[in-house]
């Protein structure tokens, strides 16, 4: 038997849980859950259980370098070339093996492609991809000595990580691969190598008509890349259509100066 209530707030709390009884209420609810057999003194806040939770995650590993230290990096391109088929850092293999560059330092042109073809293996862009390159070289009245021909991968990489890569340090590769070549004028084709020249693809590469490197920078044209056109003959259209706007005035020579 309940005793009668002492006070007037009792007298209230005891209506209220009266009247709760009454319409069938007998268990109390909360969103939040509530350990009830815990030891209170024993107790960690919620926060703190996350905290810990959070700490005994998979430790945050700093990505490794591509190319390692940057000065051991080769100063001339035929250590450049022995370098890049021989250094582990470069990239972490594959079934295809690794393609050198291919042309003299100073050239011309030096032309830029994500990664050599499937079918590459003693040189660089010996494929349909190539061939297409070598018809718009012809026309574009440009011998094949005076051209040097590289890749920003040093092997065929159909599902390279981009982003990953450019976190890694490949665009400061690059620019050191560019200085040591040493060329006239530049030819990028593939938008995935925008992002490792410090220019972000959705803007276009209208404005964009110079490459920096270590050394100044060097007049580039940025383009589809060879997959793109060879496939469209329009993409083909609008590159000879920059190439003459960029070639026949002095669009070129001001961006070297």
């Amino acid at each position: 038997m309940q005793r009668p209530p002492t006070s007037p707030l009792e007298a209230d709390v005891a209506a209220a849980l009266s009247w709760w009884r009454g319409a069938g209420v007998d268990a109390v609810f909360a969103d939040e859950p509530s350990a009830w057999l815990a030891d209170p003194e024993a107790e960690i806040p919620a926060q703190e259980v996350f905290r810990t939770k959070a700490s005994a995650a998979k430790p945050v590993v700093a990505e490794p370098s591509i190319g390692g230290e940057q000065a051991s990096w080769p100063q001339d391109l035929d250590a450049f070339r022995s370098w890049w088929l021989s250094e582990p850092s470069l990239d972490e293999g594959g079934l295809s093996p690794r393609v050198a560059p291919t042309g003299e330092a100073g050239a011309d042109l030096m032309i830029l492609v994500p990664m050599p073809e499937e079918a590459d293996r003693d040189s660089l862009l010996s494929g349909p991809e190539g061939q297409l390159l070598e018809g718009f070289l012809a026309a574009a009245g440009i011998a094949t000595d005076k051209v040097y021909r590289a890749s920003v991968l040093p092997r065929h990489t159909p599902l390279a990580d981009w982003a990953q890569i450019e976190r890694q340090g490949m665009g400061a590769l690059l620019a050191h691969h560019v200085w040591i070549a040493r060329p006239k004028r530049l030819l990028v084709l593939g938008r995935n190598i925008l992002p490792l020249c410090g220019h972000d693809p959705a803007q276009g590469t209208q404005k964009l008509r110079s490459f920096n490197h270590e050394g100044g920078r060097v007049p580039a044209l940025f383009t589809f890349g060879l997959g793109r056109l060879h496939e469209n003959w329009q993409a083909r259209a609008r590159l000879w259509k920059e190439w003459l706007e960029w070639t026949e005035t002095d669009a070129w020579r001001e961006a070297a100066d």
